[in-house]
């Protein structure tokens, strides 16, 4: 079944979003890239360039989260190895030049933009949940687990930028390598 207008909306824009960031995302390159008729702006996006960030956002969330419930691993370790295995191919399309459209919704929504900021937290947030569940599986206590999801989000996230300004995954690779001897050494 193809997919609705909406949707193809929806997810055109969290692309342009990865690509462009929130300033740079235009109505006119979302309709050419999902093949919707202008009239189709309005009728799905009432509020706007900001309703339809946010619901690129929200998929994003959705999407990124059902990934990292995958994660597999018996142990901590097995866990994390997993989860940067995950993230690689996401950091090497970042090198060529696409980020995260959560972040770029996070970092370019202005403070009249609340709802932009809620849906940036929200995906973030259920992301750190997930991980932490997972943690927790295996056995992390609960205090370190949170913790620990908080920093594999914030490691993918930096890793992004830094592929993306460098145009190399090498930064991620060496601190992929660090963040694993470090978290090998905690009790």
């Amino acid at each position: 079944m193809p997919r609705d207008t909406k949707q193809r909306m929806t997810e055109s824009a969290a692309l342009s979003l990865r690509q462009r960031g929130l300033a740079a995302t235009s109505f006119t390159d979302v309709l050419a890239a999902s093949g919707a008729a202008r009239g189709a702006i309005y009728h799905h996006f009432p509020g706007g360039k900001n309703d339809l960030a946010e619901q690129a956002v929200a998929w994003t969330g959705r999407r990124v989260r059902a990934e990292f419930e995958s994660i597999g691993g018996d142990d901590p370790d097995a866990v994390l190895r997993s989860f940067i295995e995950l993230i690689g191919p996401v950091v090497a399309k970042a090198a060529g030049g696409t980020g995260c459209a959560v972040a770029a919704v996070t970092v370019e929504a202005s403070p009249d933009q609340p709802a932009l900021s809620a849906a940036a937290d929200t995906a973030f947030r259920s992301w750190i949940d997930v991980l932490e569940a997972r943690l927790c599986h295996v056995g992390v206590a609960s205090s370190q687990a949170s913790a620990t999801a908080q920093l594999m989000v914030t490691f993918l996230e930096g890793s992004l930028v830094l592929a993306r300004a460098a145009g190399t995954v090498a930064v991620f690779e060496q601190s992929a390598s660090a963040l694993l001897r470090a978290l090998a050494e905690q009790p």
